[in-house]
């Protein structure tokens, strides 16, 4: 019991101690910036701003605005024209996969690959799929990853999961860009231009599901483009904990000279659009039943949509986007885009059997039969250049 006190203690200092803000940059919210009880009286706080549909929505726009100031993202970007790369189409179990490249903005490329139901006809919803960090920078190619993109195709969605900066085939620049935030935010709009330019994808059912920093891109994303009609953030949205990448939180999107905000606000910005929060009770969502889902779940009840938002709370498992985790996905999306969830069932209980687990060369964009366009930007400072 001393050695279990002793360790309580010492985590609980230590948080304590990650939630300091930053001498160095006071105006940004990093990692563990609030303690949990700090937190939930924030959102307390918060609340008192809105009572009603117009005064939440007058604080929306305030935040929005926030967002878009703070990522210094331009009302138009100047996006290059997309050309897209598309190659090595592999048809599998009920599925097809295809490795696919387009710029974001001049110079810069997104990479990632293309899942697409095996047989469809007629218009398909599309699912946008950021993923999480790795140790390897290996995301898009991990099991967890590509069990998600099959199955989602299997269903009967067309899916482009692509890579974070640094990761996989995106290597023009290194993860920790000072800008990161403001990079991947393009990256996810040009992404979705992208779904949204394939003639069999419906663009009017489209949906986006990430974990962790993949989870951060999700509300962002869906908070800033209406055109993501259904979100799925998993074990990220947070009333204590800000994202502790640089991609997530670098850039002053939380702290503003107008207003403070969390990240259970930025994902109330989807409302009243379907979306499903899927939590844990081993990181720092494990308050979501108590402190985040109901903050959100009144901002839905405004619009009389309380029903379009749920939670899946998994309090004995961890910070990934493992199977459980999976499975709650699958059905919220199959519900929210109409789709036929016995596609991908078997004795009642979601099937990932038929899926393929492919080598991370048989995903790669970039090889020696596909190299990397010579207008690609290389390095951190010349992608700087770029965003300016």
């Amino acid at each position: 019991m001393k050695a279990r006190a002793l360790i309580a203690c010492y985590a609980m200092s230590l948080t304590m101690a990650l939630a300091q803000p930053n001498p160095a940059r006071p105006d940004l919210c990093q990692g563990a910036y609030f303690t949990e009880a700090e937190g939930a009286a924030a959102l307390q706080k918060f609340a008192q701003t809105h009572h009603d549909r117009a005064s939440w929505e007058a604080r929306a726009k305030l935040i929005r605005q926030g967002l878009r100031d703070g990522m210094q993202l331009p009302e138009k970007p100047k996006f290059a024209p997309l050309q897209p790369i598309r190659h090595s189409l592999k048809k599998l179990n009920g599925y097809t996969v295809e490795n696919v490249a387009f710029e974001s903005i001049p110079g810069f490329f997104v990479t990632g690959n293309l899942y697409k139901p095996l047989n469809a006809a007629g218009k398909l919803p599309a699912i946008l799929c950021p993923h999480g960090h790795t140790a390897k920078e290996d995301a898009r190619f991990v099991e967890q990853t590509q069990q998600r993109c099959a199955t989602m195709a299997r269903l009967g969605a067309v899916v482009f999961v692509y890579d974070m900066l640094g990761y996989g085939d995106s290597k023009q620049t290194s993860h920790k860009l000072p800008e990161a935030l403001k990079l991947q935010t393009l990256n996810g709009m040009r992404s979705l231009d992208f779904l949204m330019s394939l003639p069999e994808v419906n663009k009017n059912r489209i949906a986006m599901s990430g974990e962790s920093g993949g989870g951060t891109q999700t509300f962002l994303l869906t908070a800033l483009d209406p055109r993501i009609k259904v979100s799925v953030p998993v074990v990220m949205v947070s009333a204590h904990f800000f994202g502790g990448c640089t991609c997530e939180s670098g850039m002053p999107i939380h702290k503003r000279p107008t207003h403070q905000t969390s990240n259970v606000e930025l994902a109330a910005l989807a409302a009243p659009r379907p979306m499903l929060l899927v939590s844990d009770g081993k990181d720092w969502t494990k308050n979501t039943p108590d402190v985040e889902f109901p903050y959100i779940q009144t901002i839905y009840g405004y619009y009389g949509a309380k029903d379009q938002v749920e939670n899946v709370h998994l309090p004995t498992e961890g910070h990934d986007y493992g199977p459980n985790k999976r499975a709650a996905a699958y059905r919220f999306l199959a519900k929210a885009l109409k789709l036929d969830l016995n596609r991908i069932l078997k004795n009642g209980e979601i099937d990932e059997s038929p899926n393929t687990l492919l080598e991370p060369a048989a995903l790669m964009v970039f090889d020696a039969a596909h190299p990397r366009p010579a207008r690609a930007v290389m390095g951190d400072e010349a992608v700087i250049a770029l965003l300016k």
